[in-house]
């Protein structure tokens, strides 16, 4: 087969992929966003995944914000964000508009594969059926689908599309093997062929999901130690002398798949008639570690005698995980929200961060330097730039350094997780 690819969505999936397959097959990169496509065409990847040099060296790759442009594609990949909603349900939104953007220009024999995190049975149950209605063709007749889940890591230099193993499926035998041969174009780490597309979404689903429900242990060992006055980071040192306890770590969860892809599985299970109880449990206890780390400062605060109307504190780092600029979904802000609730003056800065994204998606005007005078510094997001400070002075002059990430030496802070 002569593939002909569509990449619809250009983020921190979309792009690498893009730009792998445009090494070796015709590409077309499609993104709603105008801004984004005149930057990747000068080179600039602000999401900092893909270098010039590599955009460059995929000669085949084009990009567009219109959509006549795909209309020779004959294998569309589509690689939108699928996010939760104010309620923590699933938004298909980005998805059901990327399907019928595919499903106006689709053809007889052309194969849609999705990437985008999903519950098991989304592709055929929610994207099919608009693929059908706006091309006026037959699902597995006249045109296929396939599935298989994105397993990028952003910020990742080690870990890249092409060294992670791809796990595929399609709709019938020949279209599985078809997406299966695609991706083993360029995916030196090889690929697994799903039985089903099915099992493919429940696949990706429960990756997230098992390392949320991981880190939630961990995190009430948090809550437990604390009342305990026990320090945890110690506790799991010790433990972690065992061959085989697993290194998780507390922490806030957020970004675009742990903290959000264990409400797709719910819901869907929900639908079904079960309630998944441990799955729901684990987001509870991460969801709350925000508030849990503010309410430890106050406390601090007020053992201190240090809490007033000028009380003021610095929060380093606003991203949802170290040495990336990716703000979506961020947890820190529950941190920023508490204790502005209890009246203190918080500054962010964060030298990675869109200045502009974060002013408009959390209200929040980041700092344009590090500044000194407060009260409390908090380690939010453990950035290359905040590890070469002079934590020894920061101590010097501030009463509370709380170490979120637990990577400070223990007797310069005066908390950690």
């Amino acid at each position: 087969m002569e593939y002909r690819v569509g990449i619809i969505g250009l983020g921190y999936v979309g792009l690498p992929l893009a730009v792998e397959s445009g090494k070796l097959h015709k590409t077309v990169g499609f993104d709603i966003n105008q801004i984004r496509i005149d930057e990747l065409k000068t080179g600039l990847d602000r999401t900092l995944e893909v270098e010039k040099n590599e955009l460059d060296s995929a000669i085949k790759l084009t990009f567009t914000s219109n959509s006549r442009d795909l209309r020779d594609c004959n294998f569309y990949v589509v690689t939108v964000p699928t996010p939760i909603d104010g309620n923590k349900n699933p938004d298909l939104e980005p998805i059901r508009k990327a399907s019928e953007l595919i499903g106006s220009i689709l053809k007889k024999d052309d194969i849609v594969v999705y990437e985008s995190t999903v519950f098991p049975g989304c592709t055929e149950e929610v994207c099919v059926p608009i693929l059908e209605e706006q091309s006026g063709l037959k699902y597995n007749e006249k045109f296929f689908c396939g599935y298989s889940p994105e397993r990028i890591n952003p910020g990742d230099k080690e870990h890249r599309i092409t060294n992670i193993l791809k796990v595929t499926s399609g709709s019938n035998s020949a279209t599985a093997k078809r997406v299966d041969e695609f991706y083993r174009s360029f995916v030196s780490a090889g690929t697994h062929k799903t039985s089903s597309i099915k099992v493919a979404e429940a696949a990706k689903v429960i990756e997230n999901s098992q390392r949320d429900l991981n880190i939630a242990f961990v995190n009430e060992l948090a809550l437990i130690f604390d009342k305990l006055e026990i320090d945890t980071t110690e506790v799991l040192e010790a433990a972690g002398t065992k061959w085989n306890f697993l290194p998780f770590r507390p922490g806030l969860v957020g970004g675009h798949c742990i903290g959000v892809d264990p409400f797709y599985l719910t819901q869907k299970a929900e639908s079904v008639g079960y309630h998944p109880n441990v799955i729901l449990s684990g987001r509870k206890i991460n969801d709350q570690m925000g508030q849990y780390v503010s309410q430890r400062i106050i406390k601090m605060l007020g053992q201190k005698r240090k809490l007033n109307a000028n009380s003021k504190a610095l929060i380093l780092g606003f991203t949802f995980k170290e040495n990336c600029p990716d703000t979506r979904n961020t947890r820190v802000i529950d941190i920023y929200e508490e204790l502005v609730s209890f009246g203190i003056e918080v500054d962010v800065y964060d030298p990675q961060a869109d200045k502009h994204q974060v002013l408009n998606e959390y209200g929040i005007e980041l700092e344009d330097k590090l500044m000194h005078g407060y009260q409390v510094v908090i380690l939010a997001v453990s950035h290359k730039e905040f590890l070469d400070l002079d934590w020894r002075k920061i101590r010097a002059e501030t009463d509370i350094i709380f170490d979120v990430k637990s990577i400070l030496p223990k007797e310069i802070v005066d908390g950690r997780l």
